[in-house]
């Protein structure tokens, strides 16, 4: 990932004429493009999301503005939301992709038939493994099955949300916003750190549950998602 000093240098460079800069940028920032193209897939194809995020995405190098004082990821989400959202609006034939549907049906099945056969449910690794399919898609097709945005839903461990304990000072009203920054800084984390936010607040674990999953005590558990909850707020600081 570019620090905040080199994509202001080449979004310098990109609006006055510079091609390589542009591409650059594009090119580093093609996880924040997908991400938020995965918020409406199924609503159309996704590659022509990424199109549509991806002339959003050019539309806010163009027109940001080192004055704005916000970095640039915050500035683009919305470029790239609303390019979508505009196009989904005005455009009266859209295509609509069973993909993700398809997804969590399997999902959905293989879970019940675990559940019957092992007594306990599957951890997000299992069901990925069996369905040869990413842990993030497993993670999608469950929030889209559900209709539930995790990281607002509260903890019955402490009432909190993960939200609430990272942005406590925000102002930001737009919480999908909020929520694909979240994930794309989320998505940074080595793959134990993940792991233990995805269980968390992505699967709604205790810290208990938590660490009898990953054979580690409760203590230990409490101990990483503190510097972890630091580390991810350091990161949208």
């Amino acid at each position: 990932m570019l620090s905040h000093e080199d994509t202001l240098a080449l979004i310098k460079l990109a609006q006055n004429g510079d091609d390589d800069a542009k591409a650059k940028l594009i090119e580093t920032n093609m996880p924040l493009v997908k991400s938020i193209a995965k918020r409406f897939y199924g609503r159309l194809e996704f590659d022509d999301l990424m199109q549509l995020g991806a002339m959003g995405f050019v539309k806010a190098i163009n027109n940001f503005d080192p004055t704005f004082e916000v970095r640039f990821s915050t500035y683009a989400v919305p470029m790239i939301m609303g390019e979508i959202k505009r196009f989904i609006r005005d455009d009266g034939t859209v295509k609509v992709s069973r993909a993700l549907k398809t997804l969590s049906f399997k999902i959905s099945r293989y879970v019940e038939d675990f559940k019957n056969s092992k007594l306990r449910e599957p951890s997000l690794e299992e069901i990925a493994a069996a369905l040869t399919v990413d842990v993030h898609d497993v993670v999608f097709a469950l929030d889209a099955s559900k209709m539930v945005i995790s990281i607002y839903a509260e903890s019955e461990e402490n009432g909190g949300t993960l939200i609430d304990r990272l942005i406590t000072d925000s102002h930001e009203s737009d919480e999908t916003l909020n929520k694909i920054l979240m994930k794309e800084i989320i998505n940074t984390l080595p793959e134990r750190e993940k792991k233990i936010i995805i269980l968390r607040y992505f699967r709604d674990k205790t810290q208990s549950e938590v660490a009898r999953e990953m054979g580690v005590s409760q203590v230990q558990v409490s101990r990483l998602e503190g510097k972890i909850l630091q580390k991810l707020k350091d990161g949208i600081a």
